[in-house]
């Protein structure tokens, strides 16, 4: 696979999971059916100018502000989904969610960077992610 899939796998993942260290990338790629080494990551993540945020990869301000300032998205227990995103952004992102009205979702709230959604249950969960990531796609 070549380099731009590569690089673009790796600003997929971080758009999606936490990720903290070049080895969690590693093997999270490798997941994906990449074969990389920690220096080849090490390189794409400068030229992609990926930066940490709270001690996990994020994208650059300039193409965060292209996915609307959301960063990732995970389920958490059942019921809950945690949204992250750009500071300051949470209160107009989670305005984008709820207009759109997804049925799934219970209710909503955001801070300054994160967004809390409760959910019906393990399954409207997994619909919502989806659903939220083709809102912001």
């Amino acid at each position: 696979m070549s380099k731009e899939e590569r690089q673009q796998t790796i600003l997929d993942l971080i758009r999606v999971v936490n990720i903290g260290t070049q080895d969690e990338l590693t093997e999270s790629l490798a997941k994906k059916g990449f074969s990389s080494t920690q220096s080849s990551v090490s390189r794409d993540l400068d030229e992609l100018k990926i930066i940490k945020v709270n001690g996990f990869y994020a994208l650059p301000p300039t193409a965060a502000k292209e996915d609307f300032g959301l960063y990732g998205l995970e389920a958490a227990g059942d019921n809950l989904i945690v949204a992250k995103c750009g500071s300051g952004l949470a209160s107009a992102i989670c305005v984008r969610i709820d207009r759109a009205k997804i049925t799934e979702i219970v209710g909503t709230i955001a801070g300054d960077d994160t967004i809390f959604m409760a959910v019906k249950d393990h399954k409207a969960q997994k619909k919502v992610i989806k659903t939220i990531r083709e809102l912001f796609d």
